[in-house]
């Protein structure tokens, strides 16, 4: 598919009869290949072969610079009844900016961009540009072993970057996607995540957005450089070793006027119905997932940015809001499905269609939801009545941690069961542990923002908390910046304080970051069994007066035992007692209160030899010393 077509004949056309059927039936996966601008040669001219679906349009022209903006000076024409319009612009190729000019039937004229451009101009310009993906790809290596470091036996610690504010250059300025490439590999490889997750890189108009309002659902957006810059991004990540996953937002579209709404005078992509088609949310419209040809475009995109972008995954965003009918309405503003219910019938056929698309073409990838709410099986195969996806955020874990952290330690002895609960729901889908962006702005304050006490206590939890998550059960996620324990909210318009690195306590934060995702990815008790109960054993979960939990997370190997324990007070507790299942030495892995990040360097010295006093339930005991507001990992040697 990466070669130029060469047609001949009375007009070059991409379509066959099979994609006007696949088209029509919703299950077309790569439209890209198909519509939008594609240089061809026919009868020995090169050009561009335009084609799009606007089925309610009575006259449909290309205007460019190409021949001054003009309408009807290069018409396209209808094919047959499938609503789609074709034609062919000799003389022009890559470079060349068009939009269509479109006449509706009942005489409303639009200039819309096109929905399936590889390319656009640099917002606010909303042109599309004609473009083409060659590219030679260096990554041969990841990609045939990226199936194995995306099975959920595998670690996955996701950095989450939005590329505008990670890092600024001169005078403010954006980084391209190449300069970016370097610099970032760098630093996450320096860190250990495994895999970087980019907020959405799909055009859009207001990058205030950052990118969640989406216009280009095939074209990366322009600020940061071309498509092939954003390959190189890609690829340099990838010979780092490092997967790249997308956000997608196939919930809500944004509504600015180049773009998809009310496209060729109806309501093409999206419900006519404002109580089904506008989210009172975002001010932005709802895809119509009803509607076949809809489907095809959708799945298209999806299955674009694995195919020509070599992405390992895309965070499906919104997902509660495609399943809910009534998601964030009032009574009499919305409308049940057939039988009555509040369940989008059509949103959760077309997640099951996506994922069991994805799976079939990309087996090597992951798809992940963010889904806020108790739907079941979300991460549960289609089979078996699951909406397919690989893996899901815990949102709920994220909040009751949260919310738990932010109390003052003399007061979580009440509130216990907040980081407890989880635990009955932790293996009923494949989870991912989020910090993510939502959390760190509109006014809630950074993560070290939130946490309670003097400066050395704030400091204290915040290292407390990613050890925690990173002992939980679950596939990780930190928002970029999280490393630096900034004091304030991220900021989307300034780079991240990299110049905090400059005193101890955030080089602290820094080295513990990097420490746990060392040890997550070496220790296989941590990782391989994330996702399977048989990893996870509570020690002790019911201490609240002292605010401790312990709990051994185990692999696949007999015998292969982490233990956590948590002291989430900031009193030191000597000789606190913890069962565990051998004798011998037990050896301190990690220990949040080492001075090295910052801490008290209250601890075990290394570690503690077992003692054959029962405790917990285990023949053997390690009487430990907990640091205050200080979580430790250990290991039998």
């Amino acid at each position: 598919m990466g070669s130029r077509p060469d047609f001949c004949g009375d007009g070059p056309t991409l379509l066959t009869e099979e994609d006007l059927w696949w088209f029509a039936e919703g299950t077309h996966t790569n439209l890209y290949t198909r519509l939008g601008a594609h240089p061809v040669r026919s009868k020995e001219r090169d050009g561009v072969y335009f084609a799009v679906w606007a089925p309610d349009a009575g006259a449909v022209s290309v205007i460019g610079d190409f021949n001054a903006w003009q309408p009807g000076r290069h018409p396209l024409h209808p094919r047959g009844s499938s609503g789609i319009w074709e034609g062919f612009v000799p003389g022009i190729g890559p470079g060349s900016l068009y939009k269509y000019h479109i006449v509706s039937r009942h005489g409303h004229v639009l200039e819309k961009a096109d929905p399936l451009a590889f390319a656009t101009e640099v917002p606010p310009r909303s042109a599309s540009v004609v473009w083409d993906l060659e590219y030679t790809w260096n990554d041969r290596a990841w990609m045939e072993r990226r199936a194995e470091r995306n099975a959920l036996h595998a670690p996955m610690a996701i950095y989450e970057v939005h590329l505008g504010s990670w890092r600024r250059g001169e005078n403010g300025r954006w980084l391209t996607f190449r300069e970016l490439a370097p610099l970032l590999a760098d630093h996450v490889s320096h860190m250990g995540f495994t895999h970087v997750e980019f907020l959405p890189v799909m055009e859009h108009p207001f990058y205030g957005s950052w990118g969640y309002q989406t216009t280009g659902y095939f074209a990366p957006t322009a600020r940061y450089g071309h498509p092939q810059d954003f390959m190189y991004l890609i690829d340099v990540l990838h010979q780092n070793g490092i997967g790249v996953i997308l956000d997608w937002v196939p919930s809500h579209f944004a509504t600015d006027g180049h773009g998809l709404g009310l496209f060729d005078g109806s309501h093409l992509y999206e419900h006519a119905d404002p109580r089904q088609g506008y989210h009172p949310d975002w001010g932005s419209f709802i895809f119509n997932y009803g509607r076949h040809e809809v489907r095809s475009f959708l799945l298209s995109s999806a299955l674009f940015w694995l195919d020509r972008y070599h992405a390992d995954g895309l965070r499906v965003d919104a997902v509660a809001s495609m399943l809910y009918l009534d998601y964030s309405r009032r009574e009499g503003e919305w409308v049940p499905n057939p039988y009555g219910g509040r369940e989008n019938l059509d949103a959760t056929g077309f997640l099951r269609q996506l994922n069991e698309a994805v799976y079939r073409h990309f087996p090597g990838v992951q798809t992940i939801a963010e889904e806020s709410t108790a739907w079941p099986m979300v991460s549960r195969p289609t089979y078996a009545g699951g909406l397919g996806f690989g893996l899901k955020w815990d949102m709920g874990w994220m909040h009751d941690t949260l919310q738990y952290m932010a109390r003052e330690p003399i007061h979580r002895k009440y509130h216990h069961n907040q980081l407890t609960f989880r635990l009955l729901y932790a293996f009923h889908e494949n989870f991912v542990l989020p910090l993510s962006h939502d959390e760190v702005v509109h006014g809630k304050g950074s993560l070290l923002g939130k946490m309670p006490g003097d400066d050395w206590q704030k400091f204290a939890n915040l290292r407390l908390l990613y050890g925690y998550m990173y002992g939980m059960a679950g596939k990780k996620l930190l928002i970029m910046g999280s490393e630096l324990a900034p004091w304030g909210e991220w900021d989307h318009e300034n780079s991240l304080d990299w110049h905090l690195l400059e005193y101890a306590p955030h080089r602290g934060v820094l080295q513990w970051v990097r420490d746990l995702n060392r040890v997550y990815r070496g220790e296989r008790a941590l990782h391989e069994l994330d996702c399977d109960p048989a990893g996870f054993q509570w020690v002790e979960p019911n201490d609240a007066d002292s605010s401790v939990l312990a709990f051994l997370r185990s692999g696949r190997s007999p015998g292969d035992w982490v233990l956590v324990v948590g002291n989430f007070t900031p009193v030191v507790r000597g000789g606190y007692r913890v069962g565990v299942p051998r004798p011998g030495f037990w050896r301190e892995l990690l220990n949040s209160d080492a001075q090295e990040y910052g801490g008290s360097g209250a601890g075990n010295l290394g570690g503690v030899e077992a003692q054959p006093i029962p405790a917990h339930g285990f023949p053997y005991s390690l009487p430990l010393t907990l640091p205050p507001l200080g979580i430790v990992f250990l290991k039998p040697a």
